[in-house]
């Protein structure tokens, strides 16, 4: 099969586009032959060597995609040409994965295999983050970071569709652009004094803000009402500022966190969770926007234009 591999940690040059040998299934697995492979910011951390990677060199990057089961391997419930996607499967990198049967999430026929491999993992922590981590009710008002990124632009529209008011942040006028027409609020940029302008447009605070910056953390508790709450699920900007801890008890603020591996513990949350995100994609109230297509042999390219931070949309890879 053709792969994208690296032999060592580095920059974009160490990727290598080559062939390597089929997966050998085991029990439990099926084999996939991948339609459309989900590029995202942890590939570009473990193939500089900041995360830990999976297996022996050569290595092969990518946790998420979709594609067509080719071998179901005695698994009941599988059959040859089942259509499936996956948000948690090492060496997805490659024209054939084996995917562990718990983890492999039937497809609906009306969703391609390029929107779920767009919104797979974005999807699903768009999904637990307003679910879990603070459940958005209607009436209420939603603080989002980086709402013109991935999850961002997911969490605006589904904070819409469950009756909240959206405030949002961004870094240039382009990317305001983008989340006033999800239907945005407000709309601030991070180069002007965005906890002024929040408190102005909301003087009691927030409900709730979404936090993936970690820099931001003292100003997203500024800009958040008493017994209020902010779900910090990303560090972004490389560090945590918590400000002065005494503020959480003067006004009864929450922190908590969230990350997607604690809630798909199982086959049945994988398929519960994924059933409501295939809802909002069938309805078309959530709406991912167009990605940006590669081809697997294009890994290089794919990577260096996620590295430029110009992508506004998912950045698929293409086998």
């Amino acid at each position: 099969m053709k792969a994208l591999i690296f032999n060592t940690p580095g920059g974009t040059d160490v990727l290598e586009y080559r062939d390597v040998p089929d997966p050998i299934l085991t029990p439990g697995h099926l084999l996939v032959k991948t339609e459309a492979i989900g590029l995202n910011y942890a590939d570009l951390m473990r193939r500089s060597g900041v995360y830990p990677l999976s297996g022996e060199a050569p290595y092969i990057n990518g946790y998420e995609g979709a594609g067509t089961v080719i071998d179901a391997n005695g698994q009941i419930g599988f059959s040859a040409g089942d259509r499936v996607c996956f948000a948690d499967v090492p060496f997805a990198n490659a024209s054939l994965v084996a995917v562990p049967a718990d983890h492999a999430i039937p497809l609906p026929a009306g969703i391609s295999f390029e929107t779920a491999a767009s919104v797979m993992l974005q999807g699903l922590t768009a999904q637990f983050l307003t679910a879990d981590c603070h459940q958005v009710r209607e009436g209420e008002t939603v603080l989002v970071h980086a709402a013109a990124g991935g999850v961002g632009q997911l969490l605006v529209q589904v904070g819409k569709l469950l009756g909240a008011k959206l405030i949002c942040l961004v870094s240039s006028a382009e990317k305001k652009e983008i989340v006033q027409a999800l239907g945005a609020d407000a709309v601030f940029t991070y180069n002007e004094n965005w906890v002024s302008a929040v408190q102005a447009h909301q003087p009691e605070g927030v409900d709730v803000v979404y936090d993936s910056v970690g820099t931001t953390l003292k100003d997203s508790l500024a800009a958040t009402r008493v017994r209020g709450q902010v779900v910090l699920f990303g560090l972004a900007g490389g560090s945590l500022d918590l400000g002065n801890p005494l503020l959480l008890i003067a006004e009864s603020k929450t922190i908590t966190g969230g990350d997607l591996w604690n809630y798909l513990t199982s086959r049945e949350e994988r398929i519960r969770r994924s059933a409501e995100l295939f809802g909002w994609l069938g309805s078309r109230q959530v709406r991912p926007a167009r990605p940006h297509c590669f081809q697997l042999s294009e890994g290089k390219a794919a990577h260096d234009f996620m590295e430029s931070r110009k992508s506004t949309g998912k950045i698929l890879l293409i086998p």
